[in-house]
């Protein structure tokens, strides 16, 4: 009877080291196919190189699920489903990043690219506003928070609409300084 009971440990200890290699495997190829793609000798954006990556990513997750690894890797496959232009891909690993690891380091970024992709990508202005100020609301302190705001003041502008609010913002402020030189010059006649 006792020999039944060390059978389920002796499975286990002959079949963890056949994990590995698969691991080992994986993360190499993962590793590989980076430096390919984003390494020093690049000069453009591999299209190819990239579904083969996002590929590679895609069997990490399913495979290590649980790995400490996994986040990293959830985050990693968004954003390159970003430059593939693949938004709703993207999107979906955005949401999957936010849900499994909501205290995880890139999750107040993961809203933010998915607020971006919801503006730039689909051109879906009230999802993105809705994002935007979601973000805003539980991130107010964040190094993104500014540009945030810009989006959301700047939200469906067309680059004709931005260039001109600009340019009437420059001169309203270059008036002002100027107004507010000339009041300075008044000033210092009459303390004459």
């Amino acid at each position: 009877m006792k020999q039944f009971s060390f059978l389920p440990i002796i499975l286990f200890v002959l079949l963890l080291p056949a994990c590995k290699p698969g691991y080992d495997k994986v993360t190499g190829q993962m590793k590989a196919m980076e430096n390919r793609l984003y390494g020093p000798g690049t000069t453009s954006f591999d299209k190819v190189k990239g579904d083969s990556l996002m590929t590679l990513y895609q069997k990490f997750i399913d495979r290590f699920p649980k790995d400490t690894l996994t986040p990293s890797v959830v985050f990693k496959m968004a954003n390159l489903a970003v430059n593939l232009g693949h938004a709703d891909t993207a999107i979906l690993f955005f949401d999957r990043y936010i849900k499994d690891y909501p205290e995880g380091p890139k999750a107040e970024v993961c809203l933010f690219f998915k607020a971006f992709v919801y503006e730039n990508n689909l051109q879906d202005f009230d999802k993105a506003k809705e994002l935007y100020l979601l973000f805003l609301e539980k991130y107010p302190d964040s190094e993104f928070a500014d540009d945030a705001q810009v989006a959301l003041n700047n939200l469906g502008k067309s680059p004709d609409q931005f260039f001109m609010e600009f340019e009437a913002k420059r001169k309203a402020d270059s008036m002002q300084k100027a107004d507010s030189l000339a009041g300075l010059a008044v000033r210092k006649k009459k303390s004459r």
